[in-house]
C-alpha cells in the first residue's frame, strides 16, 4: 500500500512485471523475442530466473500481458501451454484489466473532500418550505 501511495505522489505509473515462458522448441526464440520486446519503448525485458523464460515490466496504461502475448503469438513464438500457466494467465489478464480501467476512473467523493460532497448535496436538496399540504389545509392545523 505504502509503495502505491509513493507512487501516487510522484506521478508514476504502475507497473507490471511478468515472466513470460517459451517452449523448448524452435531453438532460439528466446533470443529472438528478447530482442523483439527491447526495441518497445517504456517495456524493459530480461532473462528470466528459469530456463526459456523473459521478465517483462511495462507500464499498464500502454501495453497489457494478454496483448504482448497476442503480438508475439502472431509473429510465430510458442508458449509453453499447461494448465497452471493458462490459469494464471487468466487471472492475470482479469486483474490488469481491472487495473488498467481504474486507472481511469475519477476519485469518489468520500469524507476525505467534504466541501464538494456538501456542496453536491445541498444543490439536490429541497430549501426552504417545502411541505407538500396544500396551503388551504396547513392554515386548518
Amino acid at each position: 500500500m505504502a509503495k502505491a501511495e509513493e507512487r501516487k505522489a510522484n506521478n508514476q505509473e504502475p507497473l507490471s512485471t511478468h515472466d513470460l515462458y517459451f517452449a523448448a522448441e524452435p531453438a532460439g526464440q528466446l533470443e529472438r523475442a528478447q530482442l523483439l520486446l527491447a526495441g518497445l519503448s517504456n517495456l524493459h525485458v530480461e532473462k528470466g530466473m528459469e530456463p526459456n523464460s523473459l521478465r517483462v515490466s511495462y507500464s499498464l496504461r500502454e501495453y497489457s500481458l494478454e496483448g504482448l502475448e497476442a503480438a508475439l503469438k502472431k509473429a510465430g513464438f510458442c508458449f509453453k501451454e499447461n494448465l497452471l500457466n493458462k490459469l494464471s494467465k487468466q487471472l492475470i489478464y482479469y486483474c490488469e484489466d481491472v487495473q488498467y480501467h481504474n486507472l481511469n476512473t475519477p476519485e469518489h467523493l468520500t469524507k476525505s473532500n467534504p466541501p464538494v460532497v456538501f456542496a453536491k448535496l445541498y444543490e439536490n436538496h429541497p430549501h426552504g418550505d417545502h411541505d407538500d399540504t396544500p396551503k388551504e389545509l396547513r392554515d386548518n392545523r
